[in-house]
């Protein structure tokens, strides 16, 4: 009996110890869960407002949702200084560790792309990749002022710079991206310390950097094995960033005021000012977002003027030629300096005028050949005019039905054609027969 009891103790005191460590292991379900999880963030485009908010929402979600890192799989040629800006602000902001990757192969982080990859806590790059160019050049790509691009390129020296020596990195290599124009390819790179990692391929940059201590925010990277979502731009933010194409916001403004001149030329046409009215709204929007040079929309408000006020003034085609013109000029300033990115190409520029300029000199000439052909006045005009009788009394000419009757006021036999003769006071036509087609053919 006292054996027993001594079993029973045992068995009490001692089972719930051997439970403990297996409660305490992680169970399958639990060991998935962790594993970690990181945003790939796809930009293979200029860097601009909608681009700007793609990467900074994609930031956003990476902080909210725990991912173990938000990496920015980059290819651009660079683009707006201000959206740089503001994409670099976000990132050292970022509570989430930021990898940029210049890929796939073939890719470049050109200008912009090259200061906002010295921003990320991580810079990686794939083999056959390039990175730099950065020095400061205008919109249009023409030399800028002496003393205005020894300020900007300063500037952006010392930018980059300390971006660079946050980070760890080589400022003076960043520097020679800036004053210097140097670009580097990805072993180079790697060498003279811009990058921290040259990779083939997501999974395997995962890899090395697992483990990893960031400098200066010091994140120690957990990346190894882990889950991939993808992420790409959404259709909205693709069609904002086609309407900010420069060339096609030039497009736009041609194509409304073509619709707004014909719509003043021909009132009550709708179509053409409808059309007219759209394409300016679009055009607006883009001139919205992008940096635009008041010289430049002042210039192409004045083409447009010049294209409407040739219709009420005989100038024979010079205020046409001066429109031209002026479009093309405001056409190439409509955008302040801020990257060789956002210009209108000249030949699409000269292209456009070209066209504006063909449209209303064909306008004109259509209303010179009505204003030099004699108007016939009131219902004498009719006289001459042939027509088909519809029924004894009642003739259909120009559209209309007049009352008529023959020269001999005979009856007039419905189908034959008829030319009028004459006009009465009480505006019936007198008509005088014409041979019909069935005798014609009998003859």
């Amino acid at each position: 009996m006292p054996t027993r009891l001594l079993r029973g103790l045992l068995v009490a005191f001692v089972a719930p110890l051997l439970l403990v460590p297996a409660l305490l292991l992680p169970s399958p379900a639990a060991a998935q869960e962790e594993r970690p999880r990181v945003l790939a963030v796809h930009l293979d485009n200029d860097i601009n407002p909608v681009t700007q908010e793609y990467l900074e929402q994609a930031v956003d979600r990476g902080e909210e949702e725990g991912f173990a890192a938000v990496v920015i799989l980059l290819d651009t040629p660079g683009g707006l200084s201000s959206s740089m800006r503001n994409i670099v602000k976000r990132f050292l902001a970022s509570t989430v560790p930021v990898v940029v990757y210049v890929s796939p192969p073939g890719s470049s982080a050109d200008s912009a792309g090259a200061v906002i990859t010295m921003a990320a806590d991580v810079a990686a790059m794939a083999p056959q990749t390039n990175i730099g160019s950065s020095t400061p050049i205008s919109l249009g790509g023409e030399e800028i002022n002496e003393d205005l691009r020894r300020k900007i390129v300063n500037d952006a020296t010392a930018y980059i710079g300390e971006l660079a020596r946050e980070h760890n990195r080589n400022v003076p290599a960043a520097r020679r991206m800036v004053t210097e124009a140097a670009n580097f390819g990805a072993r180079e790179a790697l060498e003279l310390g811009l990058v921290e990692v040259v990779s083939p391929t997501l999974p395997a940059l995962l890899r090395e950097i697992d483990g990893m201590k960031t400098v200066p925010k010091g994140f120690v990277l957990s990346t190894a094995g882990a889950e991939i979502e993808e992420v790409e731009m959404s259709f909205w933010q693709k069609a904002r960033d086609l309407l900010i194409d420069p060339n096609l916001i030039a497009l736009m403004l041609s194509i409304g005021l073509i619709g707004i001149v014909v719509e003043l030329w021909n009132p009550g046409l709708v179509f053409p000012g409808t059309v007219g009215a759209i394409s300016l709204i679009l055009a607006l929007y883009g001139l919205q977002v992008l940096p635009v040079s008041i010289a430049g929309l002042l210039l192409m408000l004045l083409a447009a003027a010049f294209f409407v006020a040739e219709a009420f003034v005989p100038t024979h085609g010079a205020l046409t030629v001066a429109g031209a013109v002026l479009f093309v000029l405001g056409s190439l300033i409509l955008f302040d300096p801020a990257g060789a990115t956002y210009q209108v190409s000249l030949p699409v520029a000269i292209g456009i005028a070209g066209s504006l300029a063909l449209l209303v000199a064909f306008a004109l000439s259509r209303v010179l050949r009505v204003a030099r052909t004699p108007a016939a006045v009131g219902v004498h005009g009719l006289v001459g005019g042939e027509g088909v009788v519809r029924r004894d009394g009642l003739v259909f000419l120009n559209g209309e039905l007049w009352q008529a009757r023959s020269a001999d006021n005979s009856p007039l036999v419905t189908g034959d054609h008829v030319q009028v003769e004459q006009v009465e006071d009480n505006l019936r036509l007198v008509v005088g027969s014409l041979s019909s087609p069935n005798e014609e053919e009998q003859a």
